[in-house]
């Protein structure tokens, strides 16, 4: 039980997180679909609270914050979104959660595994939503989108998140196992 409102409260947080933080990029649209300020908060959600958590979180958050601000435009980008966020958090959750070894190895290979299908479900779901409107979402908007643009993302995301598992492993929140990447190789 404490366990589960523990889980919930930071659920809560990691999703108030999500509708703030493309407010510090959000003055310039391109320097924040570059940084993906919404992805991070997710995948930590996902991470330390499980896949249940994540996906929820990823699937409420750009639909949240459409209501909310306005952004992001709701068709096709803002429901679009939500698929892919809502892939990040289960993914990276029940992969990381099943890992043999909590160990930064384990949390690489969940990161990486996530956001490459979550990539790919966002191409589907732009796939079915710009169909249903008409119109053809090609093989070279989804390099931009999902791989050219996204880079910068991609790196913070891949430097900032381990490094912030790492600190909330000193203070407790999370725990990495002993072994070495070696080891859960």
């Amino acid at each position: 039980m404490q366990k589960s409102i523990r889980n919930l409260v930071l659920a809560a947080l990691f999703l108030a997180l999500g509708l703030i933080l493309p407010f510090f990029t959000g003055q310039i649209p391109q320097i924040g679909s570059m940084l993906l300020p919404m992805h991070i908060p997710v995948l930590i959600c996902g991470l330390i609270c499980g896949w249940q958590y994540g996906a929820i979180v990823g699937f409420i958050l750009p639909l949240l914050r459409y209501v909310l601000f306005g952004m992001p435009p709701i068709y096709p980008t803002g429901i679009a979104m939500s698929f892919e966020l809502a892939t990040y958090g289960l993914v990276v959750g029940a992969l990381y959660a099943h890992s043999r070894w909590k160990c930064i190895f384990a949390l690489y290979r969940s990161l990486l595994v996530a956001m490459v299908v979550g990539r790919i479900v966002w191409g589907v779901a732009e796939i079915i939503l710009l169909g249903l409107g008409g119109q053809t979402f090609t093989w070279e908007l989804f390099l931009s989108g999902a791989l050219l643009t996204a880079v910068p993302g991609i790196i913070l995301q891949l430097v900032l998140i381990p490094a912030l598992m790492v600190a909330l492993d000193r203070t407790g929140l999370v725990s990495f196992s002993k072994k070495t990447a070696v080891d859960a190789a």
